[in-house]
């Protein structure tokens, strides 16, 4: 993915120049290509280009319109270009090479601070309107893009990492303790917060206006308007889901160089892999894929599914032998990268396909993240089966659904059917913190982490709402930007793109009646009924994923003993101020012993976050 950069001062100063190019050399890795500085009267934009596109590679950032009132730096990829090409009178040859960058420039030069709304695909932008001395800025839809920025007395900065924000002279490094506590607990549903202080985020689907040293923020778009959709049969709604999610993998295929993909073998990434292979095979050309196994892991391992979909040939297979790796394999590459500690438990996985992808002349990389969430589907309709009295059907509904993911017939009946009927205080409290609760007494005090969880949790809304209201909750979470945040792709060069957090097909997503989504025991029954002939039955008709936590604990437990024991038990001071100290060598004794996942992924994130510490990038 390119990347972007620059400040707007309140005074003019004559090294702007200068302190931008220290925030490009640090996005080097984003852009290796290209780069460009554009300055003027207190205001300098920087971009550093990754070629992917045909358009991008005479591309030269940032742009200017013709009569220069209008300057742009922008990393996008426009999935509307047909549609806007065709509004802005653009002839043949002009729809061809028209950059993405230049057709934001045209939506702002039509639509002014309505733009945004108008745009389809992945981007984030910030563009200098001369005329009014303002700076504009933007994030796609779903927060595919990041955004980064401070907004101190003498100057407005920002950039595409945290680190590229530090490097503008004048950006403080003053730890914010309140992420640390998030992260601790951990919740991630505050949508701006960094562990610095002075540099936050742009949320998804919000524009940003710099004028006369105010910064003011709106949101351009939301999932609220989105009613049920009522199509005449099963096969008409699988058709329609057909249509869509092949459209939104074409687009991410727009790239001159080798694409990539991630194939672990689970329905998600499969459908992805199987739809671009027969797009990529009408053109020739051959889709790479990248996947991960675990051979002495069984339980983790998914080499047969992997292997279903390699059978009907047309892909390029690289397998990672995973069980050799730890989740804090690379991690101090990867916190150098990151520039804070990261919720990606399973990103040292990710780091060696990425490797592996540049390794290949890969540049463009889909991913099949979280398909989970934009076609959720929750059990909690056995609720509702429940209070309508159609006692047969979620008898049947809760036994073949509990089998089908290997549980108890009679706790997920209790779970899912009556829990959400019966208030919540009088099952039980509402555990603020999850165990085992290794945060620091008097440090959860100072911050007033209960009362800042219980309020970001409320935020959330009744456990009890409309199952769209649920879905739509949590398409909306801040775990979503987290997750997409991680840019660890960039590390390698590689732009990834994510088909199931295309705008389009999650707006569709959440238009579907439940039935659609969860039906006789099938989670996702749509996307199974949609992609038969294309994805392989083994895979399609998967009950459940393979559980990657054994591999996980396995690889921290056995790999990670001396570092986490100096973490731990030789020198944890860098963490006694936020962490008790005896409780968290209570847990890493007992991982030792008799691991439980919550104990390793508790360990893991003192862990993650002590390395961070040491490495000294923030001050008190």
């Amino acid at each position: 993915m390119s990347a972007i950069a620059g400040f707007m001062a309140a005074r003019d100063r004559c090294n702007l120049s200068a302190d931008l190019a220290r925030a490009l050399d640090v996005l080097a890795s984003y852009g290796p290509d290209r780069s460009g500085v554009w300055s003027e009267e207190g205001v300098a934009l920087g971009h550093r280009l990754l070629i992917t596109t045909p358009e991008s590679e005479e591309e030269t950032q940032p742009i200017a319109s013709t009569d220069g009132a209008l300057v742009l730096t922008a990393d996008a990829r426009l999935d509307n270009r047909d549609d806007l090409t065709t509004v802005f009178g653009l002839d043949a040859e002009a729809k061809r090479t028209a950059s993405d960058s230049e057709l934001i420039l045209a939506a702002y030069d039509r639509w002014g601070e309505d733009c945004p709304a108008r745009l389809l695909g992945d981007f984030a932008f910030a563009l200098f309107d001369r005329r009014q001395r303002l700076l504009f800025c933007a994030r796609d839809h779903l927060g595919i893009r990041p955004f980064y920025y401070h907004a101190g007395l003498d100057r407005f900065a920002f950039a595409s990492t945290i680190r590229a924000t530090l490097a503008v002279p004048g950006v403080p490094r003053r730890l914010d303790e309140r992420r640390v506590g998030d992260y601790l607990v951990p919740v991630l549903e505050d949508k701006t917060i960094t562990f610095f202080k002075d540099v936050v985020r742009l949320p998804p689907a919000h524009q940003l206006t710099v004028r006369d040293g105010s910064v003011r923020v709106a949101r351009y778009w939301s999932l609220a308007g989105v009613d049920e959709l009522r199509l005449g049969s099963d096969e008409a709604y699988a058709d329609a889901f057909r249509e869509l999610f092949t459209e939104t993998v074409r687009t991410r295929l727009r790239c001159i160089h080798p694409v990539g993909s991630t194939l672990s073998g689970g329905l998600d990434s499969s459908s992805i892999t199987c739809v671009a292979r027969r797009a990529l095979a009408a053109t020739g050309r051959r889709l790479e894929t990248f996947s991960a196994v675990f051979p002495d892991v069984p339980a983790s391992d998914e080499r047969p599914w992997i292997d279903a979909v390699l059978a009907e040939n047309g892909l390029a297979s690289s397998l990672i032998h995973a069980n050799r790796l730890s989740p804090l394999t690379d991690v101090d590459r990867m916190l150098e990268h990151e520039g804070q500690p990261f919720y990606a438990p399973t990103l040292f996985i990710h780091w060696n396909l990425y490797e592996a992808a540049r390794d290949r002349g890969v540049r463009v990389f889909l991913d099949g993240l979280d398909g989970d969430t934009t076609l959720w589907q929750t059990p909690a309709y056995l609720a509702d089966l429940l209070r309508r009295g159609r006692f047969r059907r979620l008898w049947r509904d809760t036994r073949t659904l509990a089998e089908r993911l290997g549980q108890p017939s009679l706790s997920f009946f209790l779970r899912y059917a009556l829990r959400p009927l019966v208030p919540l205080r009088a099952l039980r409290p509402t555990p603020l913190r999850a165990q085992p609760d290794l945060i620091a007494p008097a440090f959860a005090r100072r911050v007033e982490l209960d009362d800042r969880v219980r309020t970001l949790l409320a935020a959330r809304g009744p456990e009890s709402r409309d199952l769209r209201d649920e879905h739509r909750a949590r398409l909306d979470s801040g775990l979503v930007p987290f997750v997409l945040e991680v840019a660890a792709a960039a590390a390698f060069g590689l732009e990834p793109r994510y088909p199931f957090f295309d705008r389009r097909l999650v707006e569709f997503c959440l238009a579907l009646p439940a039935e659609q989504k969860l039906s006789g025991g099938w989670t996702r029954v749509v996307l199974r009924r949609a992609l038969a002939g294309v994805v392989p039955d083994a895979v399609r008709w998967r009950p459940r994923k393979s559980d990657l936590s054994p591999a996980f604990t396995r690889g921290l437990v056995s790999y990670e003993r001396n570092q986490l024991d100096d973490i731990v038990f030789t020198d944890p001071a860098v963490v006694e101020p936020f962490v008790d100290v005896e409780r968290l060598r209570e847990t890493w004794s007992r991982c030792l012993q008799s691991a439980d996942s919550d104990d390793v992924l508790a360990v893991w994130r003192v862990a993650t976050l002590a390395l961070w510490l040491r490495r000294k990038d923030v001050t008190p």
